[in-house]
C-alpha cells in the first residue's frame, strides 16, 4: 500500500523560469511529503537562451514563489546539480548526493514528477525512490515562456508566472545580461530562419580541437553570436573538400595562430564524436573532436585570427573548475578528454 506521507520529495527540474504549473506541483507534492528538495539541474551553466538564470537565481524566485503560496520556509530544501551530457552517471550520482545531504541517511523518499515524454526518462532512474506522480496537467512550458520573453512579449503573472517571478523578469530585462541574451536569441531566430525551406531538418558537422600543453589547455574566447564572451575550443564547421582532421588543424591555426613547427598531428592523442541532440541551439549539430598533447615546455605565443575572439592558454585547474565560463558543452568535452587520460 502507498504511503500517505513520505518524510521527503525530491523534484527535478531547470526551471528557466519557475511558472505557475510548477508551482502546483510542489504545492500538491507538500500535501504527500514534510519537506521537499527541488533539485536545480543545469548548475553552473553559462548564460544563454536556454539556461537564461543562474541555480542561485532560481533558488531565490521558487522560495520567493512557495513563501507567497504560504509555504513556510523551513520546508523547502534545494540541490544544484550540473549537466554532464556524456556521463550520465555522474549526474545520478549528483542528484542523489544533493538529496542525501539533505535526507541524511533516511530512506524515506518519494520522487515528484510526471511521466509526459522521453524527456522524463529520469523519474526511472532511481528506483530507491518510491515515485509520486502529480495530478497537475498544465499547456505551460518554460521553453514556451522563454521564447516569449526574450522575442519582447508580455510575460503575464496571471497566465504564465507567480508575481515574484514576473517582477524578477521585469527587473532583469533593465540589465546587460539581458540585452547580451536578447541579441543572442535574435541571432538563433535568424540563423534557424535560413534553413526553414529546407526540405528536411539540416545536420551540421563541426571539428573542434583540445590541445594541451604543460598543464594549459587553449581556448578562445567566442567572438560573435551564439555565445560571445565564452570560451571554447578551437574549431568550427566542416570544410566542405576536407577530411575531419585536416579541418580541425587549419581552423586551429587560424584561429590561434600556433607556429606551423609544431606537429600536431604527432601531437594527437585521441578523437571521440560529441553528438548529444541539444547540445548546440543553433540545430542538430555533431562536433568530432581531437586531442592533441604538446607535452612540457614553454606556452607558445598564440596569435588570434579567422571569426574567433582571443585566444589564450588557461591552467587546466581553473579552466575544469568554471564550466559557467564555457560555450554550449564544450567544457563536457575538455573533461571528458582529460579524464580519459
Amino acid at each position: 500500500m502507498r504511503k500517505t506521507k513520505f518524510a521527503f520529495g525530491a523534484y527535478i527540474g531547470r526551471f528557466e523560469p519557475p511558472h505557475r504549473a510548477h508551482l502546483a506541483v510542489m504545492l500538491e507534492a507538500l500535501e504527500r511529503v514534510h519537506k521537499i528538495i527541488v533539485v536545480i539541474g543545469s548548475a553552473r551553466s553559462a548564460r544563454s537562451v536556454k539556461n537564461p538564470w543562474t541555480a542561485e537565481e532560481r533558488q531565490t524566485l521558487i522560495a520567493d514563489m512557495l513563501a507567497e503560496a504560504g509555504v513556510p520556509r523551513s520546508r523547502v530544501l534545494f540541490a544544484f546539480v550540473r549537466d554532464y551530457f556524456y556521463n550520465e552517471a555522474l549526474w545520478l550520482s549528483e542528484v542523489q548526493r544533493g538529496v542525501a545531504e539533505h535526507t541524511r541517511g533516511s530512506t524515506d523518499v518519494a520522487l515528484v514528477g510526471h511521466i509526459k515524454d522521453d524527456s522524463s526518462y529520469y523519474l526511472r532512474s532511481f528506483p530507491a525512490w518510491e515515485y509520486l506522480p502529480t495530478r497537475v496537467e498544465s499547456p505551460l512550458n518554460a521553453t514556451d515562456i522563454r521564447r516569449l520573453y526574450f522575442g519582447g512579449e508580455e510575460v503575464s503573472a496571471e497566465e504564465h508566472v507567480p508575481p515574484s517571478v514576473r517582477a524578477f523578469l521585469m527587473d532583469f530585462r533593465r540589465t546587460r545580461d539581458f540585452e547580451d541574451l536578447r541579441a543572442e536569441f535574435e541571432y538563433l531566430r535568424e540563423y534557424r530562419a535560413q534553413w526553414a525551406s529546407a526540405p528536411f531538418p539540416p545536420v551540421f558537422v563541426t571539428t573542434d580541437a583540445v590541445v594541451i600543453r604543460s598543464g594549459h589547455v587553449l581556448l578562445v574566447r567566442r567572438g560573435g553570436q551564439p555565445g560571445r564572451g565564452r570560451l571554447a575550443m578551437p574549431g568550427g564547421f566542416l570544410a566542405p573538400k576536407a577530411t575531419l582532421l585536416d579541418s580541425c588543424v587549419r581552423k586551429l591555426r587560424e584561429e590561434t595562430g600556433l607556429p606551423g613547427a609544431l606537429d600536431l598531428e604527432r601531437a594527437l592523442r585521441g578523437s571521440d564524436v560529441f553528438d548529444y541532440p541539444d547540445r548546440s541551439q543553433r540545430g542538430r549539430t555533431v562536433t568530432h573532436a581531437f586531442h592533441f598533447d604538446l607535452g612540457l615546455g614553454q606556452l607558445p605565443t598564440l596569435r588570434s585570427g579567422g571569426d574567433a575572439g582571443d585566444a589564450e592558454w588557461i591552467a587546466l585547474s581553473d579552466a575544469l573548475a568554471r564550466p559557467e565560463m564555457f560555450f554550449e558543452d564544450h567544457h563536457a568535452i575538455v573533461e571528458r578528454f582529460l579524464m580519459k587520460r
